[in-house]
Formats: structure tokens, sequence, C-alpha cells
């Protein structure tokens, strides 16, 4: 039987990536002035404070914005009124458990920027 791989060895397969020129390895280059397309309107259903409308634009004029389409309007809307909640002090647990499993899905750190495939670029 021959001997088991030891994962703790700093050479080891187990920390190999696959090596593949093809399209899944393609990085996606986001540009660093950001997403320069209109900013949509807020989802309704609430009244959104001025400090929570500038994020929902900040957030909309990031690099990583060029990439989402109108169906992450409601992602970012939660985003956004998850922040109010915890920068206030009101927010529970589950709430910034959920703001940070909605900005890694919209790709806003670093972690997230890499499993997604992104990468922002300077303008050249």
């Amino acid at each position: 039987m021959p001997t088991p791989r030891n994962a703790a060895k700093p050479h080891s397969r187990a920390h190999r990536r696959p090596v593949s020129s093809g399209p899944r390895n393609a990085l996606i280059d986001l540009p660093a002035g950001g997403c320069q397309l209109p900013v949509p309107e807020m989802p309704k259903g609430r009244d959104w404070t001025d400090a929570e409308r500038e994020r929902w634009a900040e957030l909309w004029e990031s690099p990583q914005a060029t990439q989402w389409d109108d169906s992450a309007r409601g992602v970012v809307g939660v985003l956004v009124a998850y922040e109010t909640a915890i920068f206030s002090g009101k927010a529970a647990s589950w709430q910034a458990l959920e703001a940070r499993h909605a900005s890694e899905s919209l790709g806003l750190s670093p972690r997230a920027l890499v499993a997604l495939g992104w990468r922002i670029v300077g303008d050249e």
C-alpha cells in the first residue's frame, strides 16, 4: 500500500493548482476607473437615507459593478441596509454574516475577486 500524501509538506500536490490554458483560468480585467453605466434606481419598499443613497451610488460605480446586471439590485440593496444596521450598532449577528455573504457574491473583497476570477487593472 502506498504511503499517504502529507498535505502539510510545502511542495505537496495538495497545494498545486491544475495548469490549463483554458477559459476557466482566464482572468476578467475590471477597470480601476469603475463602472460608467448609469446607476439604477434603488429598490422600493423602504425610505432610504442620504447616506444609503451615496453608498448605493458608490457600489454601482465600483469596478465590480461592470460585471453586475439588474438582477444584482436586490443584493446591493440588502448589503446597503445591512451595512447601515451594522454601522449604527443595531445589527444582529446574522445580519453581519449576511452582509459578508452579499459582499462576497458581489466581488467586493479581495478573496471574492480571486474566487470570481476578476482583477482590477489601471488604465494603461
